[in-house]
C-alpha cells in the first residue's frame, strides 16, 4: 500500500508542473478559484499543500508505457483527465449540496454557485485544448475519447439526478449509471496516454476494459464511505449519502435484494420526513443487516479480478501490468 500511494505522489507531481500552465492559461477570476479547489491556494490566494489521490493522471502515464511510449507521451492526457475530474466535481458539489470537500469549504460554498459553474466549465473547454496542443500522433483520437467520456460521464449524472425522483430502481439501472458518471472517465484514463502514443486498438481496448471495470469498482467502494467512511478520513460527515437519501450502490442493493430489512430501508428513503440521526443510524445498519455493505466490497473485488483479466489478454509489459494492478488494489481497500 505505501509503495502505491508513493507511486501516485510521484506521478502527481510528474503532472503538476504541466496541470500548472494548463491553469494558469484560465481568465484570472477562473484561475484563481480552480487554484483553491485543486489545493493549490486558501481562499487568500496564499500557497498550499493538498490535492487528491491523482488515480486518472497516474493511469494515464502508465497506459502510455503499456503502449511501450515513455510516460511523458502520456502527460498530456494525465493533464486533461485529471481537468474533467475536476470539472466534474465543481459541478457535483453544487448539485449535492456538499459544503465541505477534502477538509475544506467547496467553490460553491464560498464563492456562489455560479462561479463554481463557470470555472468547471473553462476547466473543461482547457482539457480539450491540452489535447489538441499535443504534440503527438493521436491527439485528435485523444481528444474524441475523452468527449465521449464526458458525454457518458453527463449521461450517468443525468440519471443519478433522475434516481432521486424514483423508488423503483433497479441494481443494473444503477450499476449502469455509475458505469458512466465514474467508469468512463477511468476508462478514459486509462487508454488516453496509449491512444496518445498511437497505440494498437487491441492494446487499447483491453485498457479501456480494464479502467471501465476499475471506475465500478471504484464507484462501489465510494459508496461503501459515502455511508461508513470515517470523517477525519474521508473528509465528508458520517453517513453523508443516506442523509441525502442517494440510491447509491449498495444502498439499491439492499432495497431489492435484502428481504426485510430492504423493505423497512425503502420506507424509510420515501418517508419524506426530515432524517435525525438516529433514523439515519437505523438506514445505515439497514442497509448492512440487507447485505449491501458485503455486496458492495465482494462487487468491487470482482470488478477489479475481471479487468486483471483483461490486462491478461493485452500485450502489456509485466511492470507497468503490476503497477496497474497494485493501483486497482488500492482503489479497493482504500479508506477515502
Amino acid at each position: 500500500m505505501t509503495a502505491v500511494l508513493d507511486s501516485l505522489q510521484q506521478g502527481r507531481q510528474a503532472v503538476l508542473p504541466a496541470m500548472r500552465a494548463a491553469v494558469d492559461r484560465l481568465d484570472p477570476a477562473s484561475r484563481a478559484i480552480a487554484y483553491y479547489h485543486l489545493g493549490w491556494t486558501d481562499l487568500d490566494g496564499n500557497p498550499t499543500s493538498g490535492g487528491g489521490k491523482a488515480v486518472r493522471p497516474a493511469l494515464a502515464l502508465l497506459s502510455a508505457e503499456a503502449a511501450g511510449a515513455g510516460p511523458d507521451s502520456g502527460l498530456p492526457g494525465a493533464v486533461a483527465v485529471e481537468l474533467v475530474h475536476n470539472f466534474s466535481l465543481l459541478h457535483d458539489d453544487l448539485m449535492d449540496g456538499d459544503t465541505e470537500r477534502r477538509h475544506r469549504p467547496t467553490v460553491w460554498a464560498v464563492r456562489g454557485a455560479a462561479s463554481a459553474i463557470l470555472t468547471g466549465d473553462a476547466m473543461l473547454a482547457l482539457a480539450n485544448e491540452v489535447l489538441l496542443d499535443a504534440d503527438e500522433p493521436g491527439a485528435v483520437a485523444a481528444a474524441r475519447l475523452l468527449s465521449e467520456a464526458v458525454g457518458e460521464l453527463i449521461r450517468g449524472q443525468v440519471l443519478d439526478v433522475a434516481f432521486e425522483q424514483r423508488d423503483d430502481v433497479t441494481l443494473d439501472e444503477c450499476l449502469d449509471m455509475a458505469g458512466g458518471k465514474t467508469g468512463a472517465l477511468l476508462s478514459a484514463s486509462a487508454a488516453i496516454g496509449a491512444v496518445l502514443a498511437g497505440a494498437p486498438d487491441r492494446t487499447v481496448e483491453a485498457l479501456a476494459g480494464f479502467g471501465a471495470d476499475l471506475g465500478l469498482a471504484f464507484q462501489l467502494v465510494d459508496d461503501v464511505l459515502g455511508i461508513w467512511g470515517e470523517p477525519s478520513v474521508t473528509g465528508k460527515p458520517v453517513h453523508s449519502d443516506l442523509r441525502a437519501r442517494k440510491k447509491s450502490l449498495p444502498v439499491t442493493y439492499a432495497v431489492t435484494h435484502g428481504g426485510a430489512p430492504g423493505r423497512e430501508l425503502a420506507v424509510w428513503l420515501t418517508d419524506g420526513d426530515v432524517a435525525d440521526e438516529d433514523a439515519v443510524r437505523r438506514a445505515a445498519d439497514l442497509v448492512d443487516l440487507a447485505g449491501g455493505r458485503a455486496w458492495a466490497l465482494e462487487e468491487a473485488h470482482r470488478r477489479m479480478a475481471a479487468g486483471q483479466r483483461k490486462l491478461e489478454d493485452a500485450e502489456v509489459p509485466g511492470r507497468v501490468r503490476a503497477e496497474l494492478l497494485a493501483l486497482a488494489r488500492f482503489i479497493v481497500t482504500r479508506e477515502a
